[in-house]
C-alpha cells in the first residue's frame, strides 16, 4: 500500500494541549464489530470508550454519533424489496442499540453521558433539543446522538454533519477501519494512494467515500472541517484533538 509522505503539520513551538474545544465524532456501526460479522464486539466497545475518555480528560467537549450497519442497514434491506422508509426507521433503532451499549461503557468508566435520540423513547433517551443539548455539553457530559436525524432517506453521516452544526462543534472526526481517505479502495487495492488533504468540491467531483454527498454538502456550506482516520489505531484519536497530522482532512 503506497501512503502520501505526512508532512510536518507545526513548526517546532511548542503544541497546545488541545486543537478543539468541541468535536463531534461520528463512528460507523462496523467499528464496533472488530472481527465479527454481526453484531457489536464488547471488547471493541470498551477499547474506543477508553479513548474517548483520554481526550474527555483534557477537557474536550464530546459528541458521538454511531452508525448501525453491524445490525441492520436500511439501504440493503431496501434493495432486498423492503419498504425504503421502513427499513431506515429500523435501521435508526439498531443506532440506538449501538448508542446505549457505547453509553454504558463510558459510563463504567465514571463518564456522565446522556443518549439523545431523535425518535422520542423516553424509557431509554432523551428527545433531542438542540438547547439541552448544548447544556450537557457546557456541563462536561458526553452526548450521543442516536436514530440518525429522525428521518428516513438520510444516513448517520448526514445526522452527524447536521448534529456537529447545531452544537457548534469545531471539528467532524470520522472514525473508520482505515486511516484515511483513498483514491480507490486499499483492502482492494494494494497501490491505492492515500489524501492528506481534500477540499470538499474534489471528494463530491470524484465521488470519493469519505461521507454522503449530502452531509458532504452540508459541511462545505457552513465551512466544517472533517478529519478521515482510523479509529482501530490506539491513541489516534488523542493525537488529533491534540493538533498532530492524523488521516486525512477534507476542508474548503
Amino acid at each position: 500500500m503506497q501512503v502520501v509522505p505526512t508532512k510536518a503539520c507545526h513548526s517546532q513551538k511548542k503544541m497546545p494541549e488541545k486543537k478543539y474545544k468541541r468535536i463531534l465524532l461520528k463512528l460507523s456501526g462496523e467499528a464496533l464489530m472488530g472481527e465479527k460479522e454481526f453484531g457489536v464486539d464488547t471488547n471493541i466497545i470498551s477499547s474506543i470508550a477508553s479513548e474517548i475518555k483520554q481526550v474527555h480528560d483534557l477537557g474536550v467537549e464530546i459528541a458521538l454519533v454511531i452508525g448501525g450497519g453491524n445490525i441492520f442497514r436500511g439501504v440493503s434491506a431496501s434493495a432486498k424489496g423492503m419498504d425504503r422508509a421502513t427499513a431506515d426507521y429500523v435501521g435508526m433503532l439498531a443506532t440506538v442499540i449501538n448508542s446505549l451499549m457505547l453509553q454504558d461503557a463510558l459510563e463504567k468508566m465514571g463518564i456522565f453521558t446522556r443518549v439523545m435520540s431523535a425518535i422520542e423513547m423516553k424509557e431509554l433517551a432523551e428527545p433531542y433539543i438542540r438547547r439541552r443539548a448544548v447544556r450537557h455539553l457546557e456541563k462536561n457530559r458526553i452526548i450521543i446522538f442516536a436514530a440518525g436525524t429522525g428521518n428516513p432517506y438520510f444516513t448517520t453521516d448526514t445526522a452527524a454533519s447536521l448534529r456537529a452544526m447545531e452544537i457548534h462543534a469545531d471539528v467532524i472526526l470520522k472514525g473508520t477501519k482505515v486511516d484515511g481517505v483513498y483514491d480507490r479502495d486499499p483492502m482492494k487495492e494494494p497501490n491505492a494512494k492515500r489524501y492528506e488533504k481534500l477540499q470538499y468540491i474534489d471528494v463530491l467531483k470524484d465521488g470519493l467515500k469519505v461521507m454522503d454527498t449530502t452531509a458532504i454538502s452540508l459541511c462545505m456550506d457552513n465551512n466544517l472541517p472533517i478529519i478521515v482516520f482510523s479509529i482501530k489505531e490506539p491513541g489516534n484519536l488523542l493525537k488529533i484533538v491534540k493538533g498532530e497530522c492524523i488521516g486525512t482532512i477534507v476542508t474548503a
